[in-house]
This record gives C-alpha cells, sequence and structure tokens, in this order.
C-alpha cells in the first residue's frame, strides 16, 4: 500500500553578512528564518553564510558560496532554498536559472505564505491576498508557475492556478479590485470602532510570538487562541473587559517581526488602525528571549512609523517564568580592605535592576510577568487599571452617578 502521510518538505538558508549587519545578528536572523520555516512544518537541513560589503546584484551570494549550496543540494535531499532578505525580480530569475528543480524563496515570501495560512477572516484574507499580488507582479516571469496549485506545498499558497494564464494587466485589474474591496471593508471597521469610541480601547502589541494572545486569555478570561509558532494571530481580536466596574476594550494584534514585507504592513493598514486608534498600549516583551532589547526597538519604531510612537504605553515582559540571566553581567564588585568581594545576584535581584533601568529609561509603566503561569497578573491589572481608569473619566465624567450596564461591545 502506498503511504498517504504528507512528506515533510526540507530546506536551505542562505544569509549574508554585511557592514549593516553583524555575524551574530545574521546568525540570530537565520534562527529566526528557521523558526519561520518550521511554522510551515519546513526542515531546515543546512544554512550557509557568506561576509559580502553587500549582497550580490545577481545572485544574493559570491560565486563561491553560490557553488557550495549548489553541490550541497546536488548531494542532497532538499525542497527550497530560503534567503533571508527580499530578492530583486533578476535575483530570482538567475537563482532560479542555477536551481532548476528547487524552489527558490525568499524571507517575504516565507511570511506572507504563513499569513495566508494564518488568515481567518475576510479581511485579513483580502489583505493577504492583496499583499500576495502586490508582491508577484514585479516577479510575474517566473511566479505563474511557482504558485502554481499543482506543485502544492510551502511557497505555492498563492491565489490560484487559474492566473497561470493571465498578464499584467489582467494582474493590475485584480489589485484594484482587492483593493476596492479592502477599502469597503476598512469602512465597516471603522463605523465598527467609532461604535466603541464610548468604551477606552487597549491594544497588545509586541513582537511575534511573545505571548499575546496568552495574556489576552488571562485579562479577558476567555478563549483566544495562542501557540507556539510566529504569527499565530493575524487577524485582530477584540474582548470585553472589566476591572473594578470600568469596562474596557482590550485588542490583540498581529505581532511585529525583523525585516516584515513593506506590502504586507500596507495591506494590513486597517488591522493596525486598532492599534493607531487605542488609548492605551500593552507592550508585550518575551524577556527570555536573548535579543528581547533589539525586538522592542523593532516594535518601537514600527509604532512609530505608524504614528503610535507617543502613546500611553505599559511594558510588559513576560516569561519571566522561562528567563535565565546571565548573573556574572549583573554581579556586584564590591572593593573592600581585604580587597574585591563578588556579591551574586539572584534572578529577582537581577529582574529588579531590569525594571529600575527601563523606568530611568523611556518607560513610564514597566511590568514583569508570566502570562502562561499567571505570575504578577495582580500587579499588572493594578496599573492597567490606573491608566484605563483615567481615560474612562474623560469620557464619562460623571460615570459614578451613572448605572452600569453591561453592553457586550465584543466581536
Amino acid at each position: 500500500m502506498n503511504s498517504t502521510a504528507k512528506k515533510q518538505e526540507t530546506a536551505v538558508l542562505v544569509a549574508v553578512t554585511t557592514q549593516r549587519q553583524t555575524a551574530e545578528q545574521t546568525q540570530e536572523y537565520l534562527e529566526e528564518l528557521a523558526f519561520l520555516a518550521s511554522t510551515l512544518g519546513v526542515e531546515t537541513v543546512k544554512t550557509f553564510t557568506q561576509k559580502l560589503e553587500y549582497p550580490d546584484n545577481r545572485t544574493f551570494v559570491g560565486k563561491g558560496r553560490l557553488e557550495d549550496i549548489k553541490i550541497f543540494v546536488t548531494d542532497n535531499p532538499v525542497d527550497m532554498i530560503i534567503f533571508d532578505d527580499e530578492l530583486i525580480p533578476s535575483q530570482v530569475r538567475n537563482l532560479e536559472a542555477e536551481f532548476k528543480d528547487i524552489k527558490v524563496l525568499d524571507r517575504s515570501l516565507l511570511i506572507l505564505d504563513i499569513f495566508a495560512m494564518r488568515a481567518q477572516t475576510a479581511q485579513a484574507k483580502t489583505q493577504v491576498e492583496l499583499a500576495q499580488y502586490q508582491y508577484m507582479y514585479p516577479r510575474l516571469t517566473r511566479m505563474w508557475s511557482h504558485l502554481s496549485r499543482q506543485k502544492g506545498g510551502v511557497g505555492m499558497r498563492g491565489p490560484g492556478e487559474k492566473e497561470l494564464e493571465t498578464d499584467r494587466r489582467i494582474v493590475q485589474d485584480r489589485i484594484a479590485f482587492l483593493k476596492d474591496k479592502l477599502e469597503k471593508i476598512d469602512k465597516q471597521s471603522i463605523t465598527r470602532r467609532k461604535e466603541r469610541n464610548r468604551l477606552v480601547r487597549v491594544a497588545l502589541v509586541g513582537y511575534t510570538n511573545v505571548g499575546k494572545s496568552t495574556l489576552m486569555r488571562r485579562l479577558a478570561k476567555t478563549d483566544v487562541f495562542a501557540e507556539n509558532k510566529l504569527f499565530a494571530t493575524v487577524d485582530s481580536t477584540v474582548r470585553k473587559v472589566v476591572l473594578d466596574n470600568i469596562p474596557f476594550l482590550l485588542t490583540d494584534t498581529v505581532g511585529f517581526i525583523r525585516k516584515l514585507p513593506t506590502k504586507l504592513i500596507e495591506s494590513f493598514k486597517s488591522t493596525l488602525d486598532e492599534v493607531r486608534e487605542a488609548d492605551v498600549l500593552l507592550h508585550v516583551v518575551d524577556i527570555s528571549h536573548p535579543s528581547f532589547e533589539e525586538q522592542i526597538e523593532v516594535v518601537n519604531q514600527t509604532l512609530a512609523e505608524i504614528g503610535a510612537g507617543a502613546k500611553s504605553t505599559v511594558m510588559v515582559f513576560n516569561k519571566i517564568d522561562a528567563y535565565h540571566p546571565k548573573k556574572e553581567a549583573f554581579d556586584e564588585v564590591i572593593e573592600t580592605e581585604e580587597g574585591e568581594i563578588v556579591v551574586e545576584q539572584t534572578k529577582e535581584m537581577v529582574l529588579e535592576k531590569l525594571k529600575k533601568s527601563y523606568y530611568n529609561g523611556s518607560a513610564e509603566h514597566v511590568v514583569f510577568i508570566s502570562a502562561e503561569k499567571s505570575e504578577n497578573l495582580t500587579e499588572l491589572r493594578t496599573k492597567l487599571f490606573e491608566l484605563v481608569k483615567k481615560k474612562h473619566y474623560v469620557i464619562y465624567p460623571n460615570w459614578l452617578n451613572m448605572p452600569f450596564t453591561d453592553v457586550d461591545f465584543a466581536e
């Protein structure tokens, strides 16, 4: 009997270390790229890196490294080669000529594929399809065969094989149609958001896979999909929460990531409006991640780009249960008459120092929690309540004299 089990696809990852990107950063980006691939069920079998001033305009990597990759994929079963930066159309054509029977993908297409898999609502599906067509348009020569459903697998979640015979004019028409459809959906979303203006709005923001959806479940006390994979949440989820008789709306939004495709950000503008129009932001950070500080910068930069950088924000450092600090970096050295004494720092002492450092920096409100273990959530609720109450009394100055009504604004 023939097995009907789906064969796991394998991939080789390729990255370039440049003047703007250190070797350490390159390694970390490759680990993230491997995580992106595994989210789609793809196993990474080999990684290749090269140090260049800038990526090669023709094949992204130099001739020597290209030859190394060709030798490896010839001797080993490899389904695809994934590059850690967005490839220009000419690079794609040249690389596909070099690797005739192997799929060539870049980080942008991989992220688009994950979004296509995760999208649930009509709005999210339209946003993703628009971003796909905008990505495909300058790459039409290769994309029709590349995204054919006849092949299947990762990188093939395109709008469908019926477009295989279309030309640029029809693709332009499709883009125009999707933009028009999205505009109509956006108008409906704006109407819904206006109806919610009677309540304070709080948005969860942060890097992808930092625990926003888990925290949403804890605060809203309701079921929200959460998974240890990148972009587990693509659609915005809104729930009504009541703290000490003060109601507000809590929104879980799509996570950010380094090198997020520009077209995807543009397509998800209406979803990001949930962040832009929020009264309070909960910036969730995975403190157990070795590069959490860089992730904070990525999120802050994205918030600034969409006009939400100056909002009242609570820095929520999550996953303290999984945090294992390098204590020697925080150990205190005390000089005595007998010499220097090293005072070792406990995990709690390290966290307290980190909290003070962020208080002294740009963060006005800082909380360290574990959403998974429900640690320190009372402190978070207290800080959140104070911020929400302040905003709430601006909307309802006479709230204490008003009868409390439990109106359902969740969607």
